[in-house]
């Protein structure tokens, strides 16, 4: 966390000595240094004569007066503290050298403890401040409070000993429950002043510690205690957490990191928005006793955001010992979290069924992105044919977005509530260009080779018309724009492969057009079955892609999304549906996308040069000519009879020469798809009903 944006504790609370613990041994070493001239770091036993010149029995009664200063962190007249250097938080006890040896053993024995209390002592002091985090403080408090415990235990041994009933051997004796938990508890201090820690690894240290002291039940019951302890604040962040959605974490400590910069506006609009995974998400350091469940808290929090984002109650019902105060034995916290997540799951999921009509939306899409419902397309197509022909630069989309809302409104769709969000674009390059720049969709050979694909400057709005959506919070976590450019992706292809067809159509109705003509001795008999082989081609294509991929795999979509239990149960599921569409209509595979492309532009420029074909091979009568014209115009109708007649003669050739074109490019195409084909259906199955079309396709030429 940035500590600027902590309270500041005032400069005077470090300033003046007396406001600290450490006044007592500041002040007495000042002293000593102003009358002596030495260092602070050396000992001196004060003014008073050598406890070694006393008796036995006085040398005690002074050391234990000494001792009871010591407990507290006060030099005494024979005993003095001495700072580690390169550590000023370590401190160490020493004694007048003239002592007897029996009680300088005794009392060196008892100086771990006073150290002890020095140590944490400071640490209280200074983890108090509020830079260190809510953990910090309150583990500082329930050291304070373990401290006025100790400190009544030394009021109690100056007690005894005032009565003249407190010897050595006591002062040793008493001591002793004090001496295991205060040199625990130094350890977890040491570890936590090392590494600076607060939030989480506070907790993950008192807990590691409380279980590397299984053999000693005192002590590792204080550390759980102090476990508890430091942790309610953390709980009571947790808490606001899994039953609002809200953190209040002013310190930073909390396991989830919120990254305000993302907003959920960027679903709509950035094709690698990240804010459903990024918004809120886990850090590195978790609370132990949290780690298994630490999932199913980031993702109810997450779900309770999103509700009240929408405006909805986010409170999740507050049952009877709900309160995530302290995390006991029987896990009854673990139980209060999925409670939680429960609430939220199911609470977010029947509002955005139910309010925001999820499935209808989705059903929407899939009439006009999935061409479920084409007679709008047909429309539009058929108006906005000469728009579409247009080249890039040229195409006004105002207009093709006019069109479409004729078409829209004038078809059967629009029955549909959700058509008014349907939007119109053209795309600035080829649907190969435009798969190659998308880099997660998992294509199986890069598309890089650029002589096979089409410049921007040659193509046309019917390559590149694409449809968009309206779709709003919270219906953008699951159709986000990345859902909705695989849909565009999908759509671009199908739009494309039915515009094939219906040239090929046209091609075929001029066909059908011309069979009263006699035609023997040219060649339209063999174009009428190329013709027929192409559209058998589209077809099959079609059939394909609608009937085998869309269709199947849009009803198990269906049926997974009926039993989803929560949120991000529908968006993995939606997203699977759409990543398997995407590569089972061929999208993800470029070697075999490029060859349909490369068939359905040999039947493109086939369909356009039809009517030059048939009107090359014989000669057409002018139908628009009346047979009731005035005189005047027989010359001029013979005179263009006869041209046509020889233009005919010389034509025929060259339309020979290009049907036969036309004819091996396709079959060539062809025959070297359906090899492909059988390869890629051993180990893509879908592709086998596709390969057999094909192939069948192959062997009637």
């Amino acid at each position: 966390m940035d500590t600027a944006a902590c309270p500041s504790t005032p400069r005077w609370n470090l300033d003046r000595p007396y406001l600290t613990g450490r006044f007592h041994q500041e002040t007495r070493v000042s002293s000593q240094s102003g009358k002596q001239g030495i260092s602070p770091n050396t000992f001196s036993p004060g003014s008073e004569s050598p406890i070694g010149c006393y008796h036995a029995s006085v040398q005690e009664l002074l050391v234990i007066d000494d001792l009871l200063s010591a407990l507290v962190g006060i030099e005494g007249r024979y005993t003095s503290i001495k700072r580690v250097r390169g550590s000023e938080s370590q401190v160490t006890f020493q004694v007048d050298a003239s002592m007897d040896l029996a009680l300088q053993e005794l009392t060196k024995r008892i100086f771990p403890l006073c150290e002890n209390f020095i140590l944490i002592n400071e640490f209280v002091e200074s983890r108090s401040q509020f830079k260190n985090g809510l953990v910090n403080h309150a583990f500082a408090a329930a050291l304070r409070a373990l401290l006025l415990d100790y400190q009544a235990m030394v009021a109690q041994l100056e007690h005894q000993f005032h009565l003249g009933r407190l010897s050595i051997q006591g002062f040793w004796f008493f001591c002793q429950p004090m001496m295991g938990s205060m040199q625990a508890l130094s350890a977890v201090i040491k570890k936590a002043s090392a590494s600076n820690f607060t939030g989480s690894a506070v907790l993950n240290l008192l807990q590691s510690q409380s279980k590397a002291m299984s053999g000693d039940h005192a002590v590792r019951s204080l550390l759980e205690k102090m476990m508890q302890s430091a942790s309610s604040a953390y709980l009571g962040i947790l808490e606001r957490w899994v039953y609002e959605g809200v953190i209040n974490d002013p310190y930073g400590e909390f396991f989830i990191a919120e990254n305000k910069a993302l907003q959920k506006e960027s679903l709509t609009q950035d094709y690698d928005a990240k804010y459903w995974k990024q918004r809120y998400s886990l850090k590195d350091e978790i609370p132990g006793f949290l780690t298994n469940a630490a999932g199913i808290i980031l993702t109810t929090g997450k779900y309770l955001n999103v509700m009240r984002e929408c405006g909805h109650s986010v409170q999740v019902p507050m049952l009877e010992n709900a309160k995530l105060t302290s995390f006991e034995s029987n896990h009854h916290y673990l139980e209060c979290i999925k409670v939680a997540y429960d609430f939220a799951s199911g609470e977010l999921l029947n509002l955005i069924k139910e309010k925001y009509d999820l499935m209808g939306k989705l059903l929407s899409i899939k009439h006009y992105f999935l061409l479920d419902q084409g007679d709008f397309l047909v429309h539009f197509m058929d108006i906005a044919r000469d728009e579409l022909a247009k080249r890039l630069d040229e195409i006004s989309v105002e207009k093709l977005q006019s069109l479409l809302d004729l078409a829209l409104r004038t078809t059967a769709a629009s029955a549909d509530p959700c058509h008014e969000d349907l939007t119109c674009c053209v795309e600035r390059s080829s649907l190969l260009k435009r798969l190659g720049t998308l880099k997660d969709l998992g294509i199986n050979k890069p598309i890089s080779d650029s002589n096979d694909l089409e410049e921007p400057i040659s193509i046309t709005g019917l390559e590149t018309f694409s449809l968009s959506y309206k779709v709003r919070w919270p219906l953008s976590l699951v159709i986000s724009r990345k859902a909705l450019t695989k849909y565009q992706l999908i759509f671009r292809f199908l739009f494309h492969c039915k515009h094939v067809n219906r040239q090929l159509c046209g091609a075929w109705q001029i066909h059908q057009g011309i069979r009263a003509v006699n035609t023997r001795g040219t060649i339209i008999s063999r174009s009428s079955l190329l013709c027929r082989s192409m559209l058998k081609f589209i077809n099959s294509l079609l059939h394909y892609l609608t009937f085998e991929v869309l269709e199947p795999n849009w009803h198990v979509m269906l049926a997974k999304l009926q039993t989803a239990k929560s949120i991000d149960e529908v968006i993995q599921y939606h997203d699977f549906f759409l990543q398997k569409c995407l590569k089972e209509c061929l999208l993800l595979l470029p070697e075999l996308l490029k060859k349909v492309e490369k068939l359905k532009s040999i039947c493109l420029n086939y369909a356009a040069g039809t009517q030059w074909l048939i009107s090359s091979s014989i000669y057409l009568p002018r139908s628009d000519v009346s047979s009731t014209s005035s005189d005047k115009s027989k010359p001029w109708r013979s005179r263009n009879k006869l041209q046509a007649l020889k233009l005919t003669a010389e034509d025929a050739t060259t339309a020979t020469e290009s049907l036969l074109t036309f004819e091996r490019e396709f079959n060539s195409e062809l025959q070297s798809l359906g090899p492909i084909l059988s390869n890629n259906s051993q180990a893509e199955p879908y592709l086998t009903h596709l390969a057999q079309w094909i192939l069948g396709i192959g062997k009637d030429q």
